[in-house]
């Protein structure tokens, strides 16, 4: 009988794990059985998320981490190793945008802070190739890996304001590519690297763009939503069924693939 997608006892690491797309995540992979060690900045909302996944009844971990520091990101998996002995999956969760490496409706690009879209593009491609690069050693060890990065809608084709973090997630895409064709040359078939890419999903870095204080769409909210085909906005539990299909063994000749979960967004023109 096939368990193609019993996740049961696998360790799952997650970057940006305490975020609303993260913590949904950590939730749900914990729910059904598998090791999860949730890595993030915030330690109060990293212990909060642990109770919560504990009192469910799910077994995860959480260490505070810099996924651009190398030093820091190679203790993280000496504790997840010491712990459960293995390191199955990583997921690349980790990521943010910064006000000056945006351009607004009434500036030009030459309002761009450069400064800020280097660290916007420290923090998503690099906070994405330093866990990659620290993580896959242990699973070389034990001869199998599985990666999944978080790209982002912005990564496909460019959009207006996100300059510094659209060019971020493009690279990553481009780097979960070659990663992907990188580790299975070199170290055979049992490694894999794909990203997931969520559409729009409202979440506290984008909630005031989106939104106005009274829960109503603001003006780039509408925009989106009109080229939406499902005429909404995604929620966490929309990327859950995508990311188990990524993490377990039904994906287990799928490397490289960017899975789009966008509500039909990428495919709608006018």
């Amino acid at each position: 009988m096939y368990k193609l997608f019993d996740i049961r006892e696998k360790v799952i690491v997650i970057t940006g794990g305490t975020g609303v797309l993260g913590s949904s995540m950590v939730e749900y992979l914990a729910a059904h059985g598998a090791k999860v060690a949730a890595l993030a900045r915030n330690k109060e909302k990293g212990d909060a998320l642990l109770q919560k996944v504990k009192v469910a009844g799910g077994d995860a971990m959480f260490l505070q981490t810099d996924v651009t520091d190398e030093a820091v990101l190679k203790r993280n998996a000496e504790e997840i190793a010491e712990r459960y002995g293995k390191i199955d999956v990583l997921i690349n969760g980790a990521g943010g945008n910064m006000p000056g490496a945006t351009i607004g409706p009434n500036n030009t690009i030459f309002d761009l802070k450069t400064d800020d879209f280097r660290k916007v593009v420290d923090l998503n491609l690099m906070g994405t190739v330093v866990p990659t690069l620290v993580f896959a050693e242990y699973m070389v060890r034990e001869k199998r890996g599985n990666i999944v990065n978080i790209s982002s809608a912005s990564a496909l084709r460019p959009l207006t304001r996100v300059a510094g973090y659209g060019a971020a997630k493009a690279a990553v895409t481009n780097f979960t590519k070659y990663m992907a064709g990188e580790l299975a040359t070199k170290f055979g078939e049992d490694f894999r690297v794909n990203a997931l890419c969520p559409g729009f999903f409202i979440t506290e870095q984008n909630r005031a763009l989106l939104t106005n204080p009274d829960g109503s769409y603001t003006a780039r909210g509408n925009t989106i939503i009109a080229h939406t085909p499902f005429r909404r906005f995604g929620i966490p539990e929309d990327l859950l069924g995508t990311l188990h299909y990524l993490v377990s063994d039904a994906s287990k000749f799928v490397t490289g693939t960017v899975a789009i979960v966008d509500g039909g967004f990428d495919a709608f023109s006018i």
